[in-house]
């Protein structure tokens, strides 16, 4: 598997558009990224100067919506009221394993810390469905550091062997949490299970799945069944 594609690109046009600016509202950025455009939400704490920042990857990421983002990461900010959560949109060829996406992650994430005057010194990553490239891919080629992640109803084996995927280097830092169910319809236990298995064991790092008979591929089926799932995977400081 060659990584050459999601590196980020070097001229970047950034234009950020912060609306309804108030703490604990969410604001909009919109980032355009060598023409590519994406429409990002942010959702604030009350307290925001050391708050843990998540940064939400969803699914159909190849969709004719291009503003999913601005929706999706509400149900995290709603479990983790204390974190910032950050959730960029993907849409048509502009999907999370091109190196603009991956940029407007970047640059979203750079925008935080301008607007709370604090670095955002690492990240912890949440990919439903094919939103769990973006965490792969973000994981390889992102420029903060990634401290947990969360794939749920994931299919590595869109990116390769998993032995081979498991060579990138930078996968060894942080956590790797995995929720993969027997009753997921669109991506087959008898085919993410083995490949998830063979990532963690060739990563040798930090890396667990947590599997449910009757798991299905929706979010609302964990968040509701496997909260505590949820919540072990993303650990935030009491």
């Amino acid at each position: 598997m060659s990584y050459s594609l999601f590196r980020a690109c070097r001229s970047v046009l950034l234009v950020a558009c912060i609306c309804s600016w108030a703490w604990g509202a969410k604001d909009t950025l919109s980032i355009n990224v060598s023409g590519v455009k994406s429409a990002v939400g942010v959702w604030w704490p009350k307290s925001s100067a050391d708050a843990p920042v998540f940064v939400w990857f969803h699914g159909g990421m190849t969709s004719g919506n291009c503003e999913k983002g601005l929706v999706a990461g509400d149900d995290l900010s709603k479990l983790y009221p204390s974190a910032i959560v950050v959730s960029a949109s993907a849409c048509r060829e502009n999907h999370w394993a091109t190196a603009p996406m991956v940029a407007v992650v970047d640059r979203a994430l750079d925008s935080v810390a301008a607007i709370r005057k604090s670095p955002v010194k690492s990240v912890s990553l949440v990919g439903v469905s094919d939103g769990a490239i973006g965490v792969f891919v973000y994981s390889q080629a992102g420029s903060h550091s990634v401290k947990d992640r969360l794939l749920v109803s994931s299919n590595g084996s869109l990116l390769g062997d998993a032995r081979s995927v498991a060579q990138v280097k930078k996968f060894k830092e942080g956590r790797w949490r995995f929720l993969q169910g027997g009753s997921d319809r669109l991506y087959p236990s008898g085919v993410t299970v083995p490949w998830i298995d063979t990532f963690c064991k060739t990563l040798q790092g930090d890396c667990d799945l947590k599997f449910d008979q009757a798991g299905e591929h929706d979010w609302s089926y964990w968040r509701g069944r496997r909260l505590e799932w949820i919540k072990d995977a993303l650990q935030v400081k009491k």
